[in-house]
């Protein structure tokens, strides 16, 4: 069958948009409150196991655990779907009879139109939702509930009847309302039947919003099911009619939802010749405020832009010459002239966001590739790959590098990193020095110069992790701790500091940046940082004179002097000591010549390096010594502090609300690892004068000292056991059953557990606003304090969602008031 589509939720009709307010209540176990379920302290214990062999008893003890968080959810999700088809039936008997006498409001015709079908939908899923509520209810894990799906399933017909009518049934509403404002004034304020506990039960819902639900219930019926199913060991009686049913539900949705292969067309090319081809990459042009994928050619006597129109498996690429410069008329622009052009921004959020579906989606694959199913699925979801890190290409870069024609004429590309953005000023430079003459191209030679593109590129596939064979090194996983010791080779005394650099996702990211050393030639920082990589290959290290100019808007004015990287070796860093090295300044084997105010200066900087595997680094290592804070369970430091939070937490919070609020970057700046160090060894020690200790220190390093506070926990915040259920809830499709899982699995965790996220989260969510001070976002903020895995877990990208979730909702609904209280002090 079809896969489920990818589905894009419309911000006013989706449920996945619905205002953060409209919370599902925590509710109590009795089944006449609620039909959701709530899990008993420390996780529910089965009542028995499925037969199968004793090996796998565990796994499927926890799909099985999971399975009833997805049927809750599921059920919380048909409740409040019934909700909104009564609220569009409400209106429709009053019409009717009015439509008899001599002063209808509208026609019956126009009734007909405008809630087609909407009575069979509530007969349906008001029998589906009656028969999955008292065996929810009655729960075991030898329940079965596949045959009301597949029933269900088996009624869609009646959604195509929907859907075929749907236009005309928004138009007809549409309409209707112009020509009576009565019926306008009905259509704007519907209301929908909330749960009892609901705190707001009189939201408004437009009539053109309601329809849209069962338009959007379809694509979620899919993605329902496959939610379920996968949480279904292949075991259960239940397990083949969940099949059927989704394979209905499919086949339902791929004959709404074609697509169309566009046609592939091959051209052939020439060689190109007289000139030589110096340097060739793809890059973002900033074309009338919209970003475009380039490939940049560099040849020896001109720099020429050009778009691939079409690319298949390396073979049949044709180019598309956009514009061309001669290298003799190539200029750039200062610092000045580019400020009165900025570049738009994409908000952090959105990067972040994309980010956390690329790794859910790669993990994905390998999970397929483990199941050794390869196959459609495998090709969908590398396609699926393919368009989310294309469109992160797109977003990522920020800063502009603009190069001008001689005649006026000016282009500019966004790149990730000043680094390369001065790698392509010095080899042009250096090319400009044996280029004295402009020139122009005849059509014929600018369309033999494209073509020969195609043969002479070195770069030939787009930038991508899904282009990489399958046995080029994946890039590195974990923490590297890095010491910048001193530089060495500076003719003139300036005021220097350093930046550190590491790839991300397929570009650069600023990951730290040292002191200032003023006023010397022979700089020694010894400063240590920690530094989180994501599949990283390539450490950067950028050297900046500081300037005593003060741009308005923030933006860096001071003068890069050098620049040098070095390849993450695997093979190097496994060792557990420190690796010591010299980073030769601008990437080149000899020592390289840098003129930075006509002076040539030489520059070394020595650095040590050593690496922890993310696997090892989430292998958490309790405490030998109970007395401390660091590695010792929540529950025992609170019984000892006689606290609800541990006073860590507390600390760390205070200070950093005291002056770090507007920092920028707080939490994903590193600290310095030796402050760090002595803060750790501070609260280690009980000792009372940590305050002060704390009050002398920079900011950022308390922040790194509250991360690794949570970091080194015996077991993560969520809990061992509560964990797996997490990342299974946060990945549900329906947005009311994800709530009601993720919401009662948060209200299960232990007491210690509980009010210290709930603490922690509401520091977060004071930090984000001040985003526009600290460019920390609710995405900034969950990937930086996402709760770690227990080890046995792969889901790192889940736990970032985990978090963001939380961050997003406005209030968390507890079972009285009085625990509301408790729960949302900052006094705690």
């Amino acid at each position: 069958g079809t896969p489920p589509p990818a589905y894009c939720y419309d911000g006013e009709r989706g449920e996945e948009n619905r205002p953060h307010h409209e919370l599902v209540p925590y509710t109590d176990d009795s089944p006449s409150s609620s039909p959701r379920l709530r899990s008993k302290p420390h996780g529910m214990p089965s009542s028995s196991s499925m037969d199968s062999p004793k090996s796998n008893d565990l796994d499927i003890e926890k799909e099985l655990e999971m399975r009833k968080w997805v049927l809750s959810g599921i059920l919380a999700s048909e409740e409040t779907y019934l909700g909104h088809l009564e609220a569009l039936l409400l209106p429709m008997k009053p019409l009717r009879a009015a439509a008899t006498t001599s002063q209808p409001v509208l026609s019956l015709q126009q009734i007909e139109t405008i809630f087609f079908k909407v009575p069979e939908l509530h007969e349906i899923h008001k029998d589906f939702y009656d028969g999955l509520l008292p065996r929810v209810q009655q729960w075991s894990h030898h329940q079965r509930v596949g045959d009301l799906f597949q029933k269900l399933a088996s009624q869609l017909g009646v959604y195509r009847a929907f859907v075929d009518n749907y236009k005309v049934a928004v138009e007809t509403a549409e309409k209707c309302c112009q020509a009576h404002p009565q019926f306008a004034e009905i259509s704007e304020d519907l209301k929908v039947r909330g749960n009892k506990e609901c705190k707001d039960q009189n939201a408004k819902n437009s009539l053109e919003a309601l329809l849209y639900k069962p338009v959007d219930r379809i694509t979620r019926s899919t993605l329902v099911l496959h939610d379920l199913l996968k949480h279904t060991p292949s075991c259960h009686p239940d397990y083949p009619l969940l099949q059927d049913a989704l394979r209905i539900s499919q086949n339902f949705l791929s004959s709404i939802n074609e697509e169309i292969t566009p046609r592939r067309q091959s051209m052939t090319v020439k060689k190109g010749e007289n000139r030589q081809l110096v340097k060739d990459c793809f890059m973002v042009e900033l074309v009338e405020c919209a970003r475009k994928l380039r490939h940049v050619f560099l040849f020896s006597d001109l720099l020429l832009c050009a778009k691939l129109k079409k690319q298949t498996g390396g073979k049949g690429q044709q180019y598309d010459c956009k514009w061309y410069i001669p290298l003799a008329d190539v200029t750039f622009q200062s610092i000045d002239e580019s400020e009165s052009s900025p570049v738009p921004q994409i908000p952090e959020e959105e990067v972040e966001a994309l980010k956390i579906k690329i790794s859910q989606t790669k993990n994905d694959i390998q999970r397929e590739k483990r199941a050794c199913k390869g196959g459609k699925a495998l090709e969908r979801l590398k396609k699926k790959l393919c368009e989310q890190e294309s469109l992160l290409l797109l977003m990522s870069p920020c800063m502009a590098f603009r190069v001008n024609n001689r005649n006026g004429k000016g282009y500019t590309f966004l790149i990730s990193s000043d680094y390369e953005r001065e790698e392509w000023r010095e080899i042009i430079r250096e090319h400009q020095k044996k280029c004295f003459k402009s020139f122009s191209l005849t059509s014929v030679e600018l369309q033999m110069l494209t073509n020969s593109c195609v043969k002479l590129q070195t770069v030939h596939t787009i930038p991508l992790t899904i282009n990489k064979e399958d046995d080029e090194p994946p890039g590195l996983y974990g923490f590297l701790n890095v010491i910048v010791h001193s530089a060495s080779g500076l003719k003139q005394s300036l005021n220097l500091y350093c930046t550190l650099e590491v790839d991300s996702f397929g570009y650069f990211v600023n990951k730290a940046k040292t002191r200032v050393y003023r006023d010397t030639t022979e700089p020694n920082w010894n400063e240590e940082f920690e530094i989180e990589l994501e599949g990283s290959q390539t450490l950067r290290l950028l050297c900046y004179s500081k300037s005593m100019l003060c741009r308005d808007d923030g933006e860096n004015t001071d003068k890069m002097v050098a620049k040098g990287q070095i390849q993450l070796d695997p093979q190097t860093l496994q060792g557990k000591d420190w690796q010591r090295t010299v980073i030769t300044m601008n990437g080149v084997s000899v020592k390289a010549l840098v003129i930075y105010f006509f002076i040539v200066v030489q520059i070394e900087v020595k650095l040590s390096m050593k690496f922890t595997s993310r696997e090892f680094s989430l292998k958490r290592m309790p405490s030998r010594k109970q007395s401390g804070v660091f590695g010792v369970k929540i529950g025992v430091v609170t019984k000892r502090e006689h606290s609800k939070v541990p006073l860590i937490v507390r600390q760390c919070v205070e200070e950093i609300e005291r002056r770090g609020m507007e920092e920028v970057g707080i939490y994903r700046v590193s600290g310095v690892a030796t402050d760090i160090q002595t803060l750790k060894a501070a609260f280690d020690a009980n000792n009372k004068d940590v305050s002060v200790i704390m009050s002398e220190m920079d900011v950022n390093a308390i922040a790194g000292t509250l991360k690794l506070y949570f970091r080194e926990l015996p077991e993560p915040l969520f809990t061992d056991e509560l964990y797996p259920n997490f990342t299974g809830g946060i990945a549900l499709s329906d947005s009311v059953a994800k709530e009601s899982c993720m919401l009662n699995l948060l209200l299960s965790l232990p007491e210690p557990n509980l009010l210290t996220f709930l603490f922690l989260l509401d520091h977060l969510k004071r930090v984000a606003e001040n985003e526009m001070s600290n460019k920390m976002s609710f995405h900034n903020l969950a990937t930086v304090f996402g709760p770690h895995p227990p080890a046995q877990s792969s889901a790192a990208p889940l736990n970032v969602q985990v978090l963001l979730y939380f961050l997003q909702l406005e209030t968390i609904p507890t079972p009285d008031s009085k625990r509301q209280s408790i729960l949302f002090s900052t006094e705690v």
